[in-house]
């Protein structure tokens, strides 16, 4: 009994259902004595069904009910409850558990998917009551907007901080207008873009293709000795299945190809900034929005703003990488319906992390190796926050190094417009994602959401509405 006591209790915890106490768990089977070994499978049944197990079955639009219970802390009292949903066929997302502050009883904060038919979820609450001493059927947690299906995206695409083309004066750009009037014309082509559609071919002039091979051709003497493994692991791929080369500029529909088979991510065209919050939003369907535009060719080897260069040669191939894109499409998950104060530090965690992030099996001492796209696509900053030697970088000072820490790293201010005076070190990419798993798994969430890549939408474990700021503007190129 208490093998199959703790099996169940195993069982709850890894659907994040928090069960009164272990000895509440073995109570299931001792209250049933002989019968102990039908009641696991029922109580497994239970699991099985809900959609917390079963992500697959839920469509993102069914309303769920949330309701607050109390039980008094008796052998059994889980079991009880938790049949009525087997009985009654309604799918458990989430249960939270907490002592009440008064006689040893627990409050359970529960959320389930609404039947279709109202009859049947009646049914289920009248036969609560019955069960528990306090029954309330709460309202749905009111949580900032955010996208469920992953053509949701098509709402965020073109809520750019800049259009792309409104160039600051001191921009190399600024005064050239063919310069400026490309600019508007890709911008005008990504905000065209809609989910489902291939991403058009785009015809780089000699210029541009010339600017490309200038930056490219100086990473090359810097990326073999300071990109971390898994970059250069996967860059020669990149050039049999993408055409990565000096002379070409690649094609985001080839790299979303290659990426969508390797680890479901995509590219996908943007005019210009984004906020935090609808950047990160797109993490968590694994969509990256990706500039198309390139820095000016007067100053090949400077750019103020992300250019493709910063785009294909530094993110693109990391995304190519599991554990990178696991860890980053869970930073996209926990930002969605956060508060402004989580996104913020979601941001700041990303800038330090897919930006500018470093790993070192050696530890903080140990020889450095960049896996962020700020450092990958910037050899100025690669020698500067890598090279085990001064000068570097064109700079005579060592940065500070600091040990991967997302608790620490989202407190950390940053500069924007010169090199990084403190970077994070991991020890590898796996030790980026897991402490950010554990990181956003720990931050105060209105709910917790999972992927579903069959559907590409995601399902959320409790009842939310969503606040219904996003502006809805007409989108002059959608006709």
């Amino acid at each position: 009994l208490i093998f199959e006591a703790l099996k169940l209790f195993v069982l709850c915890s890894l659907f994040s259902v928090q069960v009164i106490s272990m000895a509440s768990a073995l109570s299931l089977f001792i209250k049933q004595g002989l019968q102990a070994k039908r009641t696991l499978p029922l109580a497994m049944q239970v699991m099985s069904n809900s959609s917390y197990a079963s992500g697959a079955k839920y469509v993102s639009k069914e309303p769920l009910t949330s309701i607050l219970m109390e039980l008094h802390d008796t052998p059994g009292a889980l079991h009880e409850v938790l049949k009525y949903f087997w009985k009654y066929d309604v799918d458990i997302t989430n249960i939270e558990s907490r002592p009440t502050k008064h006689d040893g009883s627990f409050e359970f904060y529960i959320d389930f998917q609404t039947c279709e038919d109202d009859q049947t979820t009646n049914k289920l609450l009248n036969v609560l009551k019955t069960q528990s001493s306090k029954l309330m059927v709460l309202d749905e947690r009111k949580v900032p907007w955010f996208p469920r299906h992953i053509s949701d995206l098509d709402l965020v695409a073109n809520r750019i901080l800049d259009a792309g083309t409104d160039l600051e004066a001191d921009h190399p750009g600024f005064l050239d207008p063919v310069y400026r009037e490309r600019r508007v014309g890709l911008a005008e082509n990504a905000m065209k873009h809609r989910y489902g559609e291939e991403i058009p071919h785009i015809d780089y002039s000699q210029e541009e293709l010339d600017t490309w091979a200038a930056v490219y051709d100086k990473l090359q003497s810097f990326i073999g000795e300071y990109a971390c493994d898994e970059y250069l692991k996967i860059l020669p791929l990149l050039s049999e299945h993408c055409n990565y080369n000096r002379d070409t500029i690649p094609q985001q529909a080839d790299i979303t190809r290659f990426l969508e088979k390797r680890t479901g991510f995509a590219l996908r065209p943007v005019a210009g900034l984004l906020s935090s919050r609808d950047f990160l939003n797109g993490l968590a369907f694994r969509t990256f929005f990706c500039t198309q535009y390139i820095r000016h060719h007067s100053k090949p080897l400077y750019t103020p703003e992300p250019d493709i260069v910063h785009e294909l040669m530094g993110h693109v191939p990391m995304f190519a990488d599991p554990d990178f894109a696991d860890f980053s499409q869970e930073i996209g998950l926990a930002s969605l319906g956060a508060s402004d104060e989580d996104i913020q530090k979601l941001a700041t965690c990303y800038w330090h992390s897919v930006e500018f992030g470093l790993v070192s099996k050696g530890g903080v001492n140990g020889p450095k190796k960049a896996y962020g796209a700020g450092v990958l696509s910037s050899f100025g900053e690669m020698e500067y926050a890598c090279a085990p030697y001064r000068p570097a970088g064109g700079v005579e000072e060592y940065p500070e190094y600091r040990k991967w820490d997302p608790k620490e790293a989202c407190k950390q201010e940053f500069p924007i417009t010169t090199y990084q005076p403190i970077y994070f070190v991991a020890e590898s990419l796996s030790d980026v994602k897991d402490q950010m798993r554990l990181y956003c798994k720990n931050l105060q969430r209105p709910f917790h959401a999972r992927y579903n890549p069959n559907t590409r939408s995601v399902w959320v474990d409790r009842a939310v509405s969503r606040d219904d700021a996003l502006p809805v503007e007409e989108n002059p190129y959608s006709k």
